[in-house]
């Protein structure tokens, strides 16, 4: 059984966790959104780590998550075409595997860039009618 939060306002434990899962799920939709949005305005390919500090300075943290799951999502966008990569030595390591974005890719971004914009509106409207 759920609990509501305690008398002072702070969010309990179940709380917590709903607020979790639903930043989860989320960021399983709007993760790819980003990867793209942020190799699309890149002037030069770019390798995971950099891909993971850039989300989470231009994401102000929200996107941030463990950067080993972004890797997935990568070979993913890689499978369908959407971006392109290359291994490269390093200096500092092992070879690096940097992305850079397709024109098919920046088509598609373009596309899921109006149908987030869309989608935002949206619910901002519905959540501005249970402010009222």
């Amino acid at each position: 059984m759920h609990s509501p939060p305690l008398a002072d306002g702070t969010p309990d434990d179940t709380t917590e966790a709903l607020l979790r899962k639903f930043q989860k799920e989320l960021s399983a939709g709007t993760v790819s959104l980003a990867l793209l949005a942020v190799l699309g305005t890149a002037n030069e390919p770019m390798y995971g780590y950099q891909i993971a500090k850039t989300l989470e300075r231009q994401g102000d943290g929200v996107l941030s998550g463990k950067q080993s799951a972004l890797y997935p999502v990568l070979r993913n966008l890689e499978g369908a075409a959407l971006l392109e990569s290359q291994i490269e030595p390093s200096i500092s390591g092992p070879p690096r595997r940097y992305y850079s974005i397709t024109p098919f890719g920046r088509e598609i971004l373009s596309a899921w860039s109006n149908a987030w914009c869309a989608t935002r509106d949206s619910v901002d409207t519905v959540l501005k009618g249970t402010q009222s």
